[in-house]
């Protein structure tokens, strides 16, 4: 969510006017290539120091097993990634003029990358496997890894998450589309506050309640709000906007409306956000037979049937909703040798919970509204 490099992705785009056909994604301010040029262009004593640059999970695997190493999924939101090639690119480090030898050798998500070194807490020679970046973790987790199943995250970012047989990419870069941990490709739309922006509402208008009193009272008012809605885009947007300065608004507010509106709208405003996203990987083609759903949002039976009703799909959570963790762990059992393939394992490990069937077009209108205020406001958000 930190946007200072919305500088340098333009400044990248204006330089490299071909970066969309080599790395198949737009540069934004999340992405790893735009960081690296803020902290030369604005720190260049620290740059000079830099000697590699590692993903988080990476430094944590460097740390057991002293060998500097990434993954294809992960690698793939770097910006400097052939996403097609599965490989690093080597035109794009020319472009941005930074030392080849600053990124790690590159693995598959499910192959073994290193071995730990002896340690008081670790025996020497645990294998320890490529992993994943969170959402092709998450996905594994819960059992996204072929085309159909859709992976929708409730996280403090919100993630609509489809495994592809080819790389696809979306027109306007709305949608990512980076290297799977199954050895395929997967696109996803990303939001940047959904269980977020719940969170802030309930800190700053909750008066103390819990998130599942807001579920409760949110609960009391129709579908649409009476005309209320609400834009969620407190950090800036990624899908479908790609926009680090939107901003969050309430419009439509009147004297009709209590807290029970705003809440509702909140939790309105979020899944409109999500369905943004899944329209976006239905242009790709993606197939959408059902949707499972993860994330602590993914405990609220209230925002579970209102994400089926505005996606107008069957929404399932899971046994077990710890999807990147779990994912992880099955991608270290591919590694070595407990499963053959990330299909057969989500078959032999993801177990379903309970499904949510959607329940007609009550959201169409409201939807409609939403998406037409970004529009109306955006030369208000340059300001």
């Amino acid at each position: 969510n930190d946007g200072r490099s919305a500088a340098q992705c333009e400044a990248l785009l204006r330089k490299v006017p071909t970066l969309t056909d080599i790395t198949g994604n737009l540069a934004m301010p999340g992405f790893t290539a735009p960081k690296l040029l803020w902290i030369r262009d604005n720190e260049p004593a620290v740059f000079e120091q830099a000697r590699k640059c590692l993903l988080p999970k990476d430094y944590i695997r460097f740390k057991l097993s002293g060998v500097k190493a990434t993954e294809v999924s992960d690698a793939s939101g770097t910006g400097i990634f052939d996403v097609t090639g599965r490989r690093w690119s080597t035109e794009m480090m020319r472009e941005l003029d930074v030392d080849p030898s600053l990124f790690p050798r590159c693995f598959e998500s499910d192959e073994v990358t290193s071995h730990t070194l002896a340690s008081p807490w670790l025996e020497k020679g645990i294998p320890i496997v490529g992993g994943g970046g969170d959402q092709a973790a998450a996905a594994v987790g819960t059992g996204a890894v072929t085309p159909g199943v859709i992976s929708l995250s409730l996280g403090t970012s919100g993630v609509v998450f489809t495994s592809l047989e080819k790389a696809e990419f979306a027109e306007n870069g709305a949608a990512h589309t980076f290297c799977h941990a199954n050895r395929a490709w997967h696109a996803m739309g990303v939001m940047l506050s959904c269980g977020g922006a719940v969170r802030w509402f309930r800190d700053t208008f909750g008066a103390g309640a819990t998130y599942d009193e807001l579920a409760h009272e949110a609960s009391q008012v129709p579908p649409g709000c009476e005309g209320l809605t609400f834009l969620p885009y407190l950090t800036g947007e990624r899908t479908p906007h790609n926009d680090p300065l939107a901003k969050a608004s309430f419009s439509g507010a009147t004297l009709a409306h209590r807290r029970a509106h705003f809440s509702r709208a909140v939790f309105e405003g979020v899944s409109f956000g999500l369905r943004d996203g899944f329209d976006l990987l239905r242009s790709l083609g993606a197939k959408s037979d059902e949707i499972r759903v993860t994330g602590g949002g993914a405990r609220s039976v209230f925002w579970v049937q209102m994400l089926a009703d505005v996606l107008g799909k069957s929404c399932v959570t899971l046994e077990c909703d710890e999807g990147p963790a779990l994912g992880a762990a099955i991608l270290a059992g591919i590694g070595t040798g407990v499963w053959a393939d990330a299909k057969s394992a989500c078959a032999a490990v993801v177990r379903l919970a309970d499904r949510y069937q959607p329940r007609g077009q009550a959201y169409d209108s409201a939807y409609k509204k939403y998406v037409g205020l970004y529009g109306c406001l955006k030369s208000w958000n340059m300001s």
